[in-house]
């Protein structure tokens, strides 16, 4: 098959978009098929050619509300004088499918759109674009969604939107099933018997690294360490992260219970190093769709408390991996974490050995059984045989 992802951002850019489209595509050219992406341009691009998948770039930025830059002609062009037999765009609200929608009608190949969450749902100024989207998505052949119950597909239902389908996130089984060769907490100073609670997520701001520090200051520990891992997206806001840490471990309480926030930029082999050394996967994440870093959880024998965020609530009933912190959503549909009702539970879990054992080894069995990405790769790939033309 001749398939085509589009996504706003692609390899080496790093996110959650990102990796699933990787995922898939790299999969997909594993097992003989010709996948290009189509994606923005990033000047730390220095191949459009990755792991078997061609990669065509535009200088293009935006979305429909809040408009285009770049040539958006060029891109248009290309969708519609394309000859793939499956197009597949990856998340709304963005340039790279925004674009498609009015061309919808004239592109012959089988069409899958992915919405990943609908983020801006109940922003007013997306009003005017989720008005017109239930006509948008009875256009596709198919459209996927990363949960039973979550704001895309309820929408879709609330909307007869009939051609639904349930794919949902997973894991790297080629990384999850490889043992890092070092000693990770050697190599970041953590010591062997400190309990280890571990935060990925990139510095944006909505991913929960304040709340995670909030809630570790709060909690009842000793000989514990917070280790927050991601990528800088918001140079003030990392700062502002930093400098909690410094604070908090000058402190002399803190000092003398031997507790500790590190705040660290990892490759991604330590990162997934530390996440199967660590004892708690925390995850106060203020907005997600299918949060990937759940899954990874589970793959990496970790246990984990998150925010009732995206379809959290659902992972944990798949995969028995993990807790939902006392969440309250404010008007906007962000989740926040109370701070005091979650370190009371990250205090009980993190000193239940029995528990946490048993949230390990039921998350790791689901995940070795339904969410690693071959597995998924494999449910993408049914469903784009089956739409051919």
């Amino acid at each position: 098959m001749r398939i085509l992802h589009t996504v706003e951002f692609y390899h080496p850019s790093m996110g959650g978009a990102q990796e699933v489209v990787r995922q898939l595509s790299e999969r997909m050219v594993e097992l003989g098929h010709d996948v290009t992406v189509a994606t923005s341009r990033l000047p730390e691009r220095t191949s459009n050619l990755h792991r078997g998948v061609k990669i065509i770039d535009f200088d293009i930025a935006g979305n429909q509300v809040r408009g285009y830059t770049g040539d958006i002609d060029a891109y248009t062009r290309y969708i519609k004088d394309s000859d793939f037999n499956v197009i597949m765009n990856y998340a709304a609200q963005q340039w790279t499918s925004d674009l498609v929608f009015p061309s919808l009608k004239e592109i012959s190949a089988h069409k899958v759109f992915v919405p990943c969450g609908f983020s801006g749902l109940h922003e007013p100024a997306y009003t005017q674009y989720f008005r017109g989207m239930p006509n948008i998505l009875k256009q596709y052949d198919a459209t996927v969604y990363l949960s039973h119950d979550y704001r895309d597909i309820n929408f879709a239902r609330e909307h007869g939107v009939e051609n639904m389908h349930v794919i949902p996130n997973g894991a790297d089984e080629k990384e999850f099933l490889h043992h890092y060769d070092g000693n990770i907490r050697k190599e970041l100073k953590i010591a062997e018997t400190s309990k280890l609670i571990v935060h990925i997520g990139g510095f944006t701001g909505v991913k929960g690294q304040t709340e995670a520090i909030e809630i570790f200051e709060k909690a009842n520990l000793a000989n514990s360490t917070l280790l927050l891992i991601g990528n800088v997206f918001d140079q003030a806001f990392a700062k502002k992260i930093r400098r909690r840490a410094v604070r908090f471990n000058l402190r002399y309480s803190n000092l003398r219970n031997k507790t500790k926030v590190l705040v660290m930029q990892l490759s991604r082999v330590k990162t997934v190093a530390a996440l199967q050394s660590a004892d708690l996967f925390l995850f106060p994440s203020n907005i997600e769709a299918s949060p990937l870093v759940l899954f990874e959880a589970c793959a990496a024998k970790t246990p984990f408390l998150t925010t009732d965020v995206g379809n959290s609530k659902e992972i944990i009933r798949w995969t028995g991996g993990g807790r939902i912190l006392p969440t309250r959503h404010d008007a906007h549909g962000y989740s926040r974490a109370e701070i005091e009702g979650s370190a009371k539970l990250l205090e009980v879990t993190i000193n239940d050995q029995a528990d946490l054992m048993k949230m390990a080894k039921a998350g790791y069995h689901a995940w070795d059984s339904k969410y690693r990405w071959d597995k998924i790769a494999g449910q993408y790939l049914k469903l784009y045989k089956g739409g051919l033309k």
